[in-house]
């Protein structure tokens, strides 16, 4: 399958400041300023650059009714939610309460349990995956993979070192809860900004939003157990995207896509969907670099570098196993798997280029005419939608 991202960014700065712009076909921060840049300090906060931050919530559609949230404040927030007072970790959410519109019988009652099981959840949970804090050191753990950068994350209060070259800000933007119907739609928004520390120039701005979907019952079932998963797998698509989008990753066309094994048997219909005949299946697959790169000049370097691959399975809820720097197109999983489940598993091409590492695109295969890299899903029930365009392993219970 071919991998090409045609999304084209234009990033907007206020009072003059210049922003490198991503070339068609490209929307990662472009190898110029990634040269440039090697002392980073992180911050969990979206900084003051004369921006306007804009979410959803501001744009007035139908469909949207209410549930959004917008901020960069750190810390508790005391809220006051549908009359109870509420101390939110992160800056969404704040007006879940306000979650009501044309809707009346069954559909109504879904959205009112909906909205008190959210209410609850950030009333009582000790600790929220999606804090700034928790996304900015994710990204941060994604940045030093890359040898040519210095990254640092650091506390607000921390004094910024003199050396630095840039700061990266990393903030939850925006929530919104978007009821069409018996669907709710929840997306999530990170922004990051990279702004020169002379001058506070921003040099480059990326907004990344996570999605899914799924009825109000399927999303309030066990004590709202998707929305708890939902929430994981926001933070693990934001932060690795983030990451890949400032400095890990370059974008290539290749053919990607799973094949059988002596342990793998792929389905007639679908070579996307396999079974497994033993609990330590050796994973394949089939890779060729193709023209038309959105960095062509890349092509040469990579097609000589040093090529390895990544690899991760996922069960239903999380990652279960992982691989790096593997070598060939086959991995034999080192750990048995569990039967009776089933899997989706990705590889991704790690290329190193002049001693410095750069990461492809995950193994997918969206449907046709689907958007997005794995962030926009059509039923979290079924797959959420980090992982649901993966390959699907079946290990049967009888191995």
């Amino acid at each position: 399958m071919r991998f090409a991202n045609p999304v084209i960014v234009i990033l907007i700065a206020a009072f003059g400041a210049v922003i490198a712009i991503a070339s068609p076909g490209a929307t990662h921060m472009p190898e110029d300023v990634r040269g440039s840049i090697s002392k980073v300090v992180i911050l969990p906060t979206e900084g003051k650059s004369g921006e306007v931050v804009t979410g959803s919530y501001q744009k007035s559609t139908p469909g949207i009714q209410g549930g959004m949230a917008k901020g960069s404040e750190i810390g508790t927030i005391p809220v006051e939610v549908g009359g109870i007072p509420v101390g939110i970790p992160i800056p969404i959410l704040r007006e879940i309460g306000m979650i009501a519109g044309a809707l009346s019988g069954g559909t109504k009652r879904e959205i009112q349990e909906f909205r008190d099981a959210l209410t609850d959840d950030l009333k009582d949970a000790v600790e929220q995956p999606l804090t700034n804090d928790s996304l900015a050191n994710d990204v941060f753990w994604g940045i030093r993979n890359v040898s040519s950068v210095q990254p640092k994350i650091l506390a607000l209060t921390t004094p910024i070192p003199a050396d630095t070259e840039a700061i990266l800000y990393i903030a939850v933007t925006d929530l919104s809860i978007n009821v069409q119907d018996d669907i709710a739609i929840i997306a999530t928004t990170a922004t990051a900004r990279l702004a020169r520390y002379s001058d506070g120039v921003t040099l480059y701005r990326k907004e990344v939003t996570y999605e899914d979907r799924d009825t109000l019952s399927n999303w309030t079932k066990n004590d709202t157990a998707l929305w708890h998963t939902y929430r994981n797998f926001a933070r693990h698509y934001i932060g690795r995207e983030i990451s890949a989008e400032v400095y890990e990753r370059i974008e290539l066309s290749y053919e990607l896509a799973p094949l059988a094994s002596s342990s793998v048997k792929p389905s007639k219909e679908d070579d996307w969907q396999s079974k497994a005949t033993s609990l330590n299946p050796t994973l394949a697959w089939g890779y060729e670099l193709l023209g038309g790169d959105a960095d062509a000049k890349w092509l040469e370097e990579v097609k000589a570098a040093d090529v390895t691959w990544d690899i991760e399975i996922y069960d239903a809820d999380h990652p279960v196993y992982r691989a790096q720097k593997v070598h060939g197109l086959s991995h034999t999983v080192d750990r048995p798997l569990e039967k009776c489940k089933v899997y989706r598993w990705s590889v991704r091409p790690t290329y190193t280029v002049n001693g410095v590492r750069k990461n492809g695109a995950w193994m997918r295969n969206p449907p046709e005419g689907a958007l997005g890299n794995g962030n926009v899903g059509r039923a979290v029930s079924v797959a959420h939608a980090y992982i649901q365009d993966f390959a699907m392993l079946e290990v049967g219970c009888r191995l």
